[in-house]
């Protein structure tokens, strides 16, 4: 399968946006182009079938401050596609009324490869990833009922809807379909370390050495192509006094302080680092594993793997930043697929 630089067919999105029949309500479909290096997308689209007018009417949805409560963020708000589709490199997110939250934005890319969503894995099926800011406190703090509310009495929505799911009666089902279609929809695969994989880039003498030193220290968790197990994990941070991770979820002790391992694509795009963005730099996290268990303590919560820490020299620590930075993929950042869309 030829891969398109991990994109959507363009020639083919092209091509539906010219054809698409509005009069017949008919939805040409186009596919996602999985490189073959990837693992299988855990969410398939079978039920929410992928079309363009679906995809257009989720990133509507995505840009649009209607979903707040207060209608002053959207979606795109706290995950800009210039930072990888994380927050405008703030440790929190502010939310509607200037309230501030209390984790780091995760960026959204990918996402269909997930089992599990937000650092406490709160969310375990992408349709209803979009539910936890929407209701959320400190963020958008909107009810479904409201959203319904406002999308039916929008001058252009029960159109756009009609167009997708052949009804102007907005159902929350549909409206959580169309964001799934555009969130879904968003790829980064075309990093060079990608290309290096697909034998199309070959890695400096300092990136491969630290792809080697990276494979020894970080991978046990960082794992695979995509850079994570999706596991919960404690990777030896003191508690800063409210944020429980994974314990929030289950109640179960066991898991205090577990978060969901980060992918580490884009991760020189998307500081700061951690739950509650505490390090501001990738230094300062190699740091962190490095002084564990030697100048200072791993909490009781630690995970086995860390609890000794990492040990790093000052050029190790260099070697594997210069590798974490073949992960960045520009063009998930130039792609005005995945842009706010102008409205007429």
């Amino acid at each position: 399968m030829k891969v398109l630089k991990g994109l959507i067919f363009l020639s083919l999105f092209v091509f539906l946006s010219c054809s698409k029949n509005s009069d017949s309500g008919i939805n040409n479909s186009f596919r996602l182009d999985i490189p073959s290096h990837f693992p299988k997308p855990y969410y398939n689209f079978e039920q929410n079938h992928l079309t363009y007018e679906g995809f257009e009417l989720g990133r509507r949805l995505f840009y649009d401050p209607i979903l707040s409560i207060d209608s002053s963020i959207s979606c795109g708000t706290c995950h800009a596609q210039v930072h990888a589709f994380a927050d405008h490199n703030v440790a929190v997110s502010t939310g509607v009324f200037g309230r501030m939250g209390k984790r780091n934005a995760t960026p959204t890319f990918n996402l269909i490869f997930a089992p599990y969503f937000n650092w406490d894995g709160g969310v375990n099926h992408l349709e209803m990833q979009p539910t936890a800011p929407l209701l959320e406190h400190s963020e958008m703090d909107i009810t479904m009922a409201e959203v319904l509310r406002r999308l039916r009495n929008h001058p252009d929505y029960p159109q756009l809807f009609k167009q997708v799911f052949g009804t102007p009666d907005i159902s929350a089902r549909d409206f959580l379909y169309a964001l799934t279609q555009f969130q879904g929809a968003i790829l980064s695969t075309n990093s060079k370390y990608d290309r290096f994989l697909q034998g199309r880039a070959q890695l400096t003498r300092d990136e491969s050495e630290g792809l080697r030193l990276f494979n020894l220290h970080c991978s046990s968790c960082h794992s695979g192509v995509l850079q994570t197990d999706y596991k919960f994990r404690s990777n030896g941070l003191e508690w800063n006094g409210h944020e429980e991770g994974r314990y929030h979820i289950t109640l179960d002790s066991a898991d205090f302080l577990k978060f969901r391992t980060p992918s580490l694509r884009n991760v020189a795009l998307t500081r700061p680092y951690m739950h509650d963005g505490r390090f501001n730099t990738l230094e300062a996290v190699l740091n962190h594993y490095s002084q564990l268990g030697l100048t200072k303590e791993a909490p009781s919560h630690t995970d086995l793997i860390l609890k000794n820490g990492i040990r790093l020299t000052e050029s190790e620590k260099g070697k594997i930043i210069a590798f974490l930075h073949t992960l960045t993929d520009f063009s998930l950042l130039s792609n005005s697929m995945y842009s706010e869309p102008r409205i007429k």
